[in-house]
């Protein structure tokens, strides 16, 4: 009897060259203007106290006017697009590095949210959010036992 050596990894090196050419045919296909425009997630920092909820988003390079704030549904969205080229001369070369990319963040708003009065700031390639929270009235109704 013959033994069979059993390769459990072959299926896996098979798929994964199988899904590398499918990448680097797709990549030939797709004009390279459009391979450098991306989809980027900003970072975020969150946090409350007992007047309003903090939200800053990090979007170094991005204009003021290329921002969108907004609710909607009970969520608040943060989108825009990110637009930066540099350019470098020096004896006889040129450098061009361009970066940009479409993003969006949404954050759930509490129950306590006032949306009627959030205000947002722009410094230093930080958006600033405060969602001031609504006073919270205790609903109590006293009945009288008959």
């Amino acid at each position: 009897m013959i033994p069979v050596v059993i390769d459990p990894f072959k299926e896996l090196r098979d798929i994964e060259r199988k899904i590398s050419s499918m990448l680097e045919f797709e990549n030939k296909m797709v004009p390279s203007s459009a391979q450098s425009e991306s989809i980027w997630m900003p970072a975020v920092n969150e946090k409350e106290d007992e007047k309003a909820y903090y939200v800053e988003v990090d979007l170094p390079g991005v204009k003021k006017e290329d921002i969108n704030l907004e609710v909607k549904d009970n969520m608040l969205i943060v989108s825009g697009e990110r637009k930066f080229k540099k350019e470098e001369e020096d004896k006889g070369y040129k450098r061009v590095e361009s970066f940009f990319g479409k993003f969006e963040r949404r954050f759930t708003l509490p129950a306590d949210a006032d949306t009627e009065k959030i205000e947002a700031t722009v410094e230093d390639g930080v958006l600033k959010i405060t969602i001031p929270k609504v006073e919270q009235k205790e609903n109590v109704k006293k009945i009288a036992i008959k």
